[in-house]
């Protein structure tokens, strides 16, 4: 079957085509910006890549006509292959109801939901997997180190999905987790997020009490006790299994959820979250001692040796692997260190993961050789709820652990964000061009700083080019 994807540069979307082409499918794919790294991980799986959506890409019926297109969510009418498709009645579907028809149909799904966290802890669990022998396939919205790919079929049973609650596709607006049907269903946070699409955290809540209705009662759903609004979806009804998880600071055994059959608890041992302890009902289960920090770090492990338990592997063996883990590429990766600066490349594009990974990153200086050294935040604001304004009002408290920062303010960004970092509780400078942001780190950070450079995007190949001025 020949499979044409609108949008393979996305990492759901070329993850969907590794998969695709895996499977013995003739795959091919356009997208606006075609570009670095899923477009060469694409093009060394042979998959061809088209620059634009001109509907010549669609070849002719009976010649080069491909027998499926898939749409992604970044696609809407106006389109002009998305126009070709329904004018000339190819047959279409969405990226999730392609993974779900084609690929999760008798799999046993663990799926990795919440705001914050979905990545690593898919990654994570993931290789908890691969470490014990399971083989699982998998897709996730970045590139596991572990693994070296977003994507796999895997040869067992098992797969691990990261699962987004942003829409399927512009003819089908339900989150795209409803179509994974899991039977371990992780649930690490919830906020306010995709204010694109979402008019309000009920609307979001919503989706994920239709995922839980959709996992069997044999099945289970993971989900920590202290996050208000996960307990308010729970409340809405659940008809599976449960295991919670809740923070302990101290060995004694703490019921996260009274009436609860099993809680799971962390212990951090090392203020930046790079050694902590496991406990299950109370019991140890043993120590993490790990490549990563911070916190939610730690809580993306719990879960992620819950929902291995669930599949059989032993908690300590899950702890085991967890020593072995490299984090997936751009979550507090260290790209280099020049001069004494290290610079970090992080994906936080929300004030709670920005202040989480800030707060772990806080840790690490502290208790390193430069603990006078400062951290240097250099964010873009580019998510779609970013650049829509909601959190203007917490942006500023979220570089708190932070000691200077400089924001970028984009075109397509309304709001003013100078305004809002008025009162930050850091010196923050705001520019509207990135070679400014460039030459301000570059003529003030000094050996022993840290600098961080946060965004969900390229962020104008800022990355090498502050590296460059650095040196």
């Amino acid at each position: 079957m020949h499979v044409h994807i609108l949008g393979i540069c996305g990492t759901f979307m070329g993850g969907l085509a590794l998969l695709a082409r895996a499977m013995g499918h003739k795959v091919t794919g356009s997208d606006a910006n075609v570009y670095p790294p899923m477009s060469t991980q694409l093009e060394q799986q042979g998959i061809e890549l088209i620059q634009g959506f001109d509907p010549a890409q669609l070849g002719k019926e009976g010649d080069n006509q491909p027998d499926l297109v898939v749409i992604g969510n970044a696609m809407s009418r106006g389109n002009p292959c998305v126009e070709a498709v329904l004018n000339r009645g190819i047959k279409y579907t969405s990226g999730p109801q392609f993974l779900s028809e084609h690929i999760l149909q008798d799999r046993w799904v663990l799926a990795v939901s919440g705001t914050h966290g979905k990545t690593s802890t898919s990654s994570m669990l993931a290789w908890v997997l691969e470490y014990c022998g399971y083989e699982p396939g998998f897709l996730i919205g970045g590139v596991p180190q572990n693994f070296g790919v977003s994507a796999r079929l895997g040869n067992s049973v098992f797969f691990v999905v990261e699962a987004d609650e942003y829409d399927s596709a512009f003819f089908d607006k339900r989150s795209k987790f409803v179509h994974y049907h899991p039977r371990t269903l992780v649930i690490n946070n919830l906020e306010f997020d995709h204010a694109d699409i979402f008019a309000d955290l009920a609307a979001i809540q919503r989706q994920f009490n239709h995922v839980i209705r959709t996992v069997p009662g044999e099945g289970k759903v993971i989900w920590p006790s202290d996050v208000e609004a996960v307990q308010q979806v729970i409340d809405m009804g659940c008809w599976s299994e449960q295991e919670i998880y809740s923070k302990a600071t101290s060995l004694a055994s703490d019921s996260a959820q009274q009436g609860e059959p099993s809680a799971w608890q962390s212990r951090t041992i090392a203020d930046d979250g790079h050694e902590f302890e496991v406990l299950f009902k109370g019991e140890s289960q043993g120590i993490v001692n790990w490549a990563l920090i911070g916190q939610h770090n730690i809580e993306n492990a719990i879960m992620a040796i819950a929902a291995a338990r669930h599949v059989g592997v032993a908690p300590g063996h899950a702890i085991e692997a967890l020593a072995q883990f490299s984090p997936p590429k751009r979550r507090l990766e260290l790209l280099a260190t020049v001069n004494g600066v290290s610079v970090y490349d992080d994906f936080a594009h929300h004030p709670t993961a920005i202040a989480t990974t800030l707060q772990g990153l806080r840790a690490k200086v502290a208790s390193s050789d430069n603990a006078n050294g400062n951290i240097i935040v250099v964010l873009e604001p580019r998510s779609n709820t970013m650049k829509s304004g909601v959190h203007k009002d917490t942006l500023a408290n979220s570089m708190v652990l932070a000691d200077v920062g400089y924001l970028y303010q984009a075109d397509n960004i309304d709001w003013d964000i100078k305004a809002s970092m008025a009162n930050a509780p850091i010196p923050v400078t705001v520019f509207n061009n990135i070679e400014d942001i460039i030459s301000a780190v570059a003529a003030t950070a000094k050996q022993g700083d840290t600098v961080v450079i946060m965004s969900n995007g390229g962020f104008n190949g800022i990355h090498q080019k502050m590296i460059k001025a650095l040196a």
